[in-house]
């Protein structure tokens, strides 16, 4: 394998995962696209977050036929609590999750990529089970990482991208 030109720009899928990855909330309000610039569509977050004001990102961007969907947690977007274990946390989060995918337009199996922080890695196979239950064709790409703590005491945080199909 060829190595990496340090004078190039770096890696895009890892700036997209720095990126991401710097973003924690829930989405706790209905999905409407604002437009923001020539091709792309910004989804609101919601107001619910465990910072208790509106987070100063989007829960989406659709760029082309590229949907980034910002980390969210296990937060109930309703009551603002946190699931009572992991597979009820599990639940919601992949809930919020295909929410902003449908709203973007695409569906679970349209995401490629999806990145999963979790406070307990003994909650792995708990997730896997409702994860799996989310997606009717071929997983996505997926990396699951142990996390010290989130936002807002959540157990997981989820982010991940999504490309329409050209079926």
């Amino acid at each position: 394998m060829a190595s990496r030109d340090p004078r190039r720009a770096p890696c895009p899928i890892l700036t997209l995962t720095l990126a991401l990855g710097a973003l924690a909330a829930g989405l706790a309000a209905p999905l409407t696209a604002a437009a923001a610039g020539p091709g792309n569509r910004h989804f609101p977050a919601g107001t619910n977050s465990p910072a208790g004001a509106s987070p100063p990102y989007s829960a989406a961007v659709l760029a082309g036929d590229t949907l980034y969907v910002a980390g969210t947690t296990d937060t109930d977007p309703d009551t603002g609590k946190l699931a009572p274990d992991a597979a009820a946390g599990a639940r919601v989060v992949m809930d919020k999750i295909k929410h902003a995918v449908e709203a973007g337009g695409m569906t679970m199996d349209d995401l490629v990529w999806v990145q999963v922080f979790a406070t307990d890695l003994n909650s792995y196979a708990a997730f896997n089970t409702v994860y799996r239950s989310y997606f009717k064709g071929p997983m996505p790409a997926r990396a699951f990482i142990g996390a010290g703590s989130l936002l807002g005491g959540a157990h997981f945080e989820v982010m991940g991208v999504a490309v329409k199909s050209g079926k």
